[in-house]
């Protein structure tokens, strides 16, 4: 994926509603940028920290500026656009890079589906009669000593979505569970038991029922973020 225009540096002055961060650019302005992350943000948003900035051109948006990607170490960038995820996944799976989803011919998106009216981030279908492959996409942005964990708060919502999976492999389809790791200084993914406890074990439950545990680590440049290679699910 490419940014479809350059993005612009600046300094993070602070994180704050959740939803907005405060941005000094390199000319002594500061504006405010949506920052499109729900998560506690962990290592990712400290003061002073190098940020690069999206632009919109739409005019109906109070804050044009979208807080892309921060500098997390000495040259490791790590994109924090939670909603980047889904499109890296469906990028990769139709141009044919991640091997274990290869062999379907069709993906819909945010798809209603189980008992707790969910929505599925990808919908995998073939032609034939293959049962359809139900992928959950998780953005990860925490890492710790080069290993990458989720969830950096504690997710009623991811639980429930794998409970969800569980049901979908209990009706005889397939799930996957997918963590797509934003930075590029981690070898292998973990689920965070110290900070929900309840979401790691669900995760436990979940693999030893059938529910596939997936982890891709990302390229993250100023100019795009990309898919790299698979790196190992110790749950």
């Amino acid at each position: 994926m490419k940014f479809p225009q350059p993005l612009i540096e600046g300094r993070l002055r602070k994180r704050y509603k959740r939803f907005l961060a405060d941005v000094e650019l390199k000319n002594g302005e500061v504006i405010t940028a949506h920052t499109a992350n729900t998560g506690a943000m962990t290592g990712c948003s400290e003061p002073g920290s190098r940020v690069w900035l999206s632009v919109s051109d739409n005019p109906k948006r109070k804050y044009p500026h979208s807080w892309e990607i921060v500098e997390v170490a000495p040259g490791v960038l790590c994109g924090i656009n939670t909603l980047l995820g889904n499109h890296l996944v469906s990028e990769a799976v139709s141009a044919g890079q991640i091997p274990e989803l290869k062999g379907y011919a069709h993906i819909r998106h945010e798809v209603p589906y189980g008992e707790e009216r969910s929505r599925i981030d990808l919908l995998l279908e073939s032609v034939g009669s293959t049962s359809p492959c139900y992928v959950e996409v998780k953005n990860v942005t925490l890492a710790n000593k080069g290993v990458a964990l989720f969830p950096d708060a504690v997710t009623v919502r991811g639980t429930k979505h794998l409970r969800e999976l569980i049901r979908v492999v209990e009706q005889g389809a397939r799930a996957v569970i997918f963590y797509c790791v934003q930075r590029n200084d981690c070898h292998e993914f973990q689920p965070a038991d110290a900070i929900d406890a309840v979401y790691a074990e669900t995760l436990r439950e979940a693999m030893k029922k059938g529910v596939e545990a997936v982890a891709y680590q990302a390229d993250v440049n100023v100019h795009g973020i990309c898919l790299t290679n698979t790196m190992p699910v110790c749950a």
